[in-house]
C-alpha cells in the first residue's frame, strides 16, 4: 500500500512508478497482479492507484495495455463468478483511468453503453439491469466530466436511456428494505420534521416534498446526485485526484482502447446483488457550528459514504485500525466527519436484509471510536440514538431488534450510564406501543449483560413498570399450599428421588402411577402422552437444576431417555415446551438456552418450536424480542442440518469420482471387475443413504416453513376479521410487530425460502389471501425479479 511520509504523496508515487518500472523485466507479473488486487480491493485509494498506473504507462506503454487487458480479464471473472460487489470497484477504476491518460475516453463510452444496453434485454430480472446502471452511475463522478468533454452527445443518449429505465423501473420491493415505515405519521411528529433536524432524518431527497415517500431507492438518489453534478457542470470537490499534479507527463502518454466488453448473459446461476434503500439520520442542521455537511442531492455525500464503507469492508475484522482509519479520512477538516461516520456504521447496521458484517462489529467500532474521539464522537452517537428513538414509531421492528442488541452492549461498556429521565415519555404510554417495549427490552439485554440487582439500582424507580422480572425458577409444587394440585405427592417424591441420584428406571417407575387426565385408564406402559407426567416431571427436575446453564444442561443429559419417552408424540414435544415456559417466563435467556439445548439433543424438534411459539400459551409475550431470537434460532439449525448432510453427500460423491479416476489412470487388466465392484459397492450404498436423509431433511424443512406461514397467515387473518368487524383500525402495534416479523422471516431466510416460492404460492399465499399479508410475499418476490 502507498503510504504517506514526510514526503508528499506525489513523490512518493513518483518514486514507487520509478521502483517499479525498473523491476517490470523480472516481475512484470506479479506487479501486475497486485495492481489488478488492489483496484479489486481498496477502492478508498482508487485514485491514488490509478494515478500510479498512468505513471507506469507514460514510462512503458506496453505494460499499461497489458494492465488493461488484464483487468477487464478480471472483471470478466468477477461477473462470472457473482462477485458483482468487486465488479463495480473494478468499472470505476477503468473509469479513472481516463483521467490518467491510460484508456481512451470513448472506448470508455462504448463500454457504458454496453452497460446500459442491458436496460434493453427481455425476462432478465430487474436486479441485473440494476446493477449495470449502478455501475455506470456510480463512475460519473469520478469521470462524467472527461467523458462529457469529448463525447457528450453520446454521454446525453446514454443519461436519457438511464432516466427512461428510471421512471419503468418496479419497486415493489421498496417497503420490505425500509427502515422507516413513516406513511401515517402524527401531525405532531410531521410538523416537528419539517421545522426541526428531524426534517431530513430518514430520507431528505423526499421528506420536503412529500412525507409519504421517505424511502429513495439507491438509484433514484444516485441518479438525483448525478443530475446535479452535470448542472454544476461536473464540478465535484471532495475526490483526491492526485493525477492532476503530473498532468505535464500524462498528458503526453499513448492511450489504450479497451479490448471489447460485452456484459455476460444471464444465467440460472447468476446471483446479482439486492437493491437497497438509502439511509439518512443527519443534515446539514445537526451541526451548526462545524463544517457544512453535504446535501442528500450532492454526489459529494455519495463519494464519503462510499469511501466510508470502503474503509469498513477493508478493515472491519480490526475494529482499532477500522477506527483510525475512518477517523483519518482525507478532508476531514473540510466536513462534519464524525456524523458522517455515525451515519455510515447505522447505515450498514440496519442493512436489509442482513448487515455487510457481523451486528457485533458495529458495536466495537463504535466504542474505539468512542475512545480516539472522547470530546467529540460520544455526544454524535447520543445524538443519534436520541433520533432513534424518537423515531422508534415508525421503525421497522427487525431494525429494532439491532438497535437493542446494539445499545445494550454499547452501555455495558459504559458502565450502563445513561439519562432515562429524558425517556419519560414512555412511561405514559401503552405498553405495547415501541416506545416502552424497546426501554423493556434493552433493560432486559443489559440484564443478561449483567445482573438483575445491578439494573433495578441504575434505573430510576418510575422505570419499574419497565424493568425486568427477577428470574427466579417458578416451581408449582414448592409451595404446601398447593399440596392439592394433581401430581403434588408425585413431585415430591421425584425431587427426593433426583437428589439420590435415581436412574431412569426409577424415574420411570415413579411416574408410571400418574394418572393421565386425558384418558381413564392409561395404557400398560403408562407412557403415552400424558400432559401431567411430563408437567411434574419437567417441573421438578428444572426446579432441581435452576443454579446455573451447566445444572439445567447435566439434567437433561442424564434424564434424557425420559424426556424422549415423555416427548414422544408432537403433543408430548409441544407440552414439554409449554411447562418450560411456564418454569422459567420470569427468565427468557433461560428459555432461549433451555430450548436450544433441546432441540440439539433431539428432545423437541423444530416444526414442535414453531408451533408452540404460535400457540395461545405464548400470546401473550408474542411479540417479545426472545421469542423470535428463538424462532431464528431454530430455522437456522434446520438449515445448518441440511447444509450438513448435503455436504456429506458432495463429499462421498467426489470420493467415489476419484476412485473412478484413479483406476481410470491405472493400466490393470479387465479381470478387475469383481474387486472394482467390492471398491465401489459401499461408496454407492452411502450415497444412497445419504440421498435418502437430504430429501428427508430438505421435506423437514420445507414444513417448518410451511408451518410457520400457516400460523402467521391465520393469526394475521384472524386479526384483520376481527378488526373488520368491529369497525377497529388495522394497524395496531401488534399488527406492525406481527406483519413486520413476517417480513423478517422472509428476509433473514430468502436464500432458502427461495426454494420453496413455487409450493407457498400454490399452498398458502394464493390469490384470495388478503392484501395485507400477500403483500408481504409479492415483495418479496420482486427482491430478486
Amino acid at each position: 500500500m502507498i503510504a504517506m511520509s514526510n514526503s508528499s504523496l506525489e513523490s512518493n508515487l513518483e518514486g514507487l512508478a520509478g521502483v517499479l518500472e525498473a523491476d517490470l523485466p523480472n516481475y512484470k507479473s506479479k506487479i501486475l497482479r497486485i495492481l489488478c488486487t488492489v483496484a479489486r480491493l481498496l477502492p478508498e485509494k482508487l485514485t491514488v492507484y490509478t494515478t500510479l498506473v498512468g505513471l507506469l504507462n507514460a514510462r512503458n506503454y506496453n505494460f499499461g495495455g497489458e494492465f488493461v487487458e488484464a483487468m477487464i480479464r478480471q472483471l470478466k471473472e468477477c461477473l462470472k463468478v457473482n462477485m458483482y460487489n468487486q465488479a463495480v470497484h473494478l468499472v470505476r477504476f477503468l473509469s479513472d483511468l481516463v483521467n490518467c491518460h491510460v484508456i481512451a475516453a470513448p472506448s470508455m463510452v462504448a463500454m457504458f453503453e454496453n452497460f446500459v444496453s442491458v436496460t434493453q434485454e427481455e425476462d432478465v430480472p430487474q436486479v441485473r439491469c440494476d446493477w449495470y446502471i449502478f455501475a455506470f452511475l456510480s463512475s460519473l463522478p469520478w469521470v462524467g466530466k472527461e467523458l462529457y468533454e469529448k463525447k457528450d452527445a453520446e454521454m446525453d443518449r446514454l443519461l436519457s436511456q438511464t432516466e427512461s429505465y428510471l421512471k419503468r423501473r418496479l419497486k415493489t420491493h421498496v417497503p420490505m428494505l425500509q427502515v422507516w415505515t413513516a406513511d401515517k405519521p402524527h401531525p405532531q411528529e410531521e410538523r416537528r420534521d419539517y421545522q426541526s433536524a428531524f426534517e431530513t432524518m430518514c430520507y431528505p431527497e423526499y421528506c420536503k416534498h412529500d412525507c409519504s415517500l421517505q424511502v429513495p431507492v439507491y438509484l433514484d438518489c444516485l441518479w438525483s446526485q448525478i443530475q446535479k453534478l452535470k448542472k454544476d457542470r461536473w464540478q465535484e470537490r471532495h475526490i483526491l485526484r492526485p493525477y492532476l499534479a503530473f498532468d505535464s507527463i500524462l498528458c503526453e502518454a499513448l492511450q489504450h482502447n479497451l479490448p471489447p466488453f460485452t456484459p455476460p448473459p444471464h444465467t440460472e446461476d447468476s446471483v446479482y446483488p439486492m437493491p437497497r434503500v438509502i439511509f439518512r439520520m443527519f443534515d446539514y442542521t445537526d451541526d451548526p457550528e462545524g463544517p457544512v455537511m453535504p446535501g442528500s442531492h450532492s454526489v459529494e455525500r455519495f463519494v464519503i459514504e462510499e469511501n466510508l464503507h470502503c474503509i469498513i469492508k477493508s478493515h472491519w475484522k480490526e475494529r482499532k485500525t477500522c477506527a483510525a482509519q475512518l477517523l483519518s479520512y482525507p478532508g476531514n477538516n473540510k466536513i462534519p466527519l464524525n456524523y458522517h461516520i455515525v451515519e455510515v456504521i447505522f447505515a450498514e447496521l440496519f442493512q436489509l436484509p442482513s448487515p455487510p458484517h457481523i451486528e457485533v462489529m458495529y458495536t466495537t467500532l463504535l466504542i474505539e471510536l468512542c475512545k480516539l474521539q472522547p470530546g467529540s464522537l460520544p455526544q454524535v452517537l447520543a445524538q443519534a440514538t436520541e433520533m432513534l428513538y424518537m423515531r422508534l414509531d415508525t421503525m421497522n421492528t427487525t431494525c429494532v431488534d439491532r438497535f437493542i442488541n446494539w445499545f445494550s452492549h454499547h452501555l455495558s461498556n459504559f458502565q450502563f450510564r445513561w439519562s432515562w429521565e429524558d425517556w419519560s415519555d414512555c412511561l405514559t404510554q401503552d405498553l405495547e406501543k415501541p416506545k416502552p417495549k424497546f426501554v423493556r427490552e434493552v433493560l432486559e439485554k443489559c440484564m443478561r449483560l449483567s445482573y438483575h440487582q445491578r439494573i433495578i439500582d441504575l434505573v430510576p424507580a418510575s422505570f419499574s413498570v419497565l424493568s425486568p422480572a427477577n428470574p427466579v425458577c417458578m416451581y408449582k409444587y414448592a409451595d404446601e399450599s398447593n399440596r392439592s394440585l394433581p401430581g403434588y405427592t408425585v413431585a415430591l417424591c421425584l425431587t427426593i428421588a433426583i437428589k439420590n441420584k435415581a436412574s431412569n428406571d426409577e424415574i420411570f417407575g415413579i411416574l408410571k402411577d400418574v394418572p393421565n387426565p386425558n384418558q381413564e385408564d392409561d395404557d400398560d406402559e403408562g407412557f403415552s402422552f400424558n400432559p401431567l407426567k411430563i408437567e411434574v416431571f419437567v417441573q421438578t427436575l428444572l426446579h432441581l437444576a435452576a443454579k446455573s446453564f451447566s445444572h439445567s444442561f447435566s439434567a437433561l443429559a442424564k434424564f434424557h431417555e425420559v424426556f424422549k419417552t415423555l416427548a414422544e408424540s408432537d403433543e408430548g414435544k409441544l407440552h414439554v415446551l409449554r411447562v418450560v415456559y411456564e418454569v422459567w417466563k420470569n427468565h427468557p435467556q433461560m428459555i432461549a438456552v433451555l430450548v436450544d439445548k433441546m432441540i440439539r439433543t433431539q428432545i423437541v424438534d423444530c416444526a414442535a418450536v414453531a408451533n408452540w411459539i404460535f400457540s395461545s400459551e405464548l400470546a401473550h409475550d408474542f411479540t417479545r424480542f426472545y421469542v423470535w431470537e428463538i424462532l431464528h434460532s431454530t430455522i437456522r439449525k434446520m438449515n445448518k442440518h441440511v447444509l450438513k448432510i448435503h455436504k456429506e453427500l458432495e463429499d462421498t460423491k467426489a470420493r467415489l469420482a476419484r476412485q473412478h479416476k484413479r483406476r481410470d489412470s491405472d493400466d490393470d487388466d479387465d479381470d478387475d471387475d469383481r474387486s472394482t465392484d467390492r471398491e465401489d459397492g459401499p461408496l454407492e450404498e452411502q450415497i444412497e443413504r445419504l440421498q435418502e436423509k437430504v430429501e428427508s431433511a430438505q421435506s423437514e424443512q420445507k414444513n417448518l416453513f410451511l408451518v410457520i406461514f400457516q400460523r402467521f397467515i391465520m393469526l394475521l387473518t384472524e386479526h384483520l376479521v376481527r378488526c373488520e368487524t368491529g369497525g377497529i383500525d388495522v394497524f395496531t402495534p401488534w399488527y406492525k410487530s406481527c406483519i413486520e416479523r413476517l417480513q423478517q422471516i422472509f428476509l433473514q431466510h430468502h436464500q432458502i425460502i427461495q426454494q420453496y416460492m413455487v409450493t407457498l404460492e400454490n399452498l398458502l399465499f394464493t390469490a384470495e389471501l388478503d392484501h395485507h399479508i400477500l403483500a408481504v410475499f409479492q415483495q418479496f418476490c420482486a427482491l430478486q425479479a
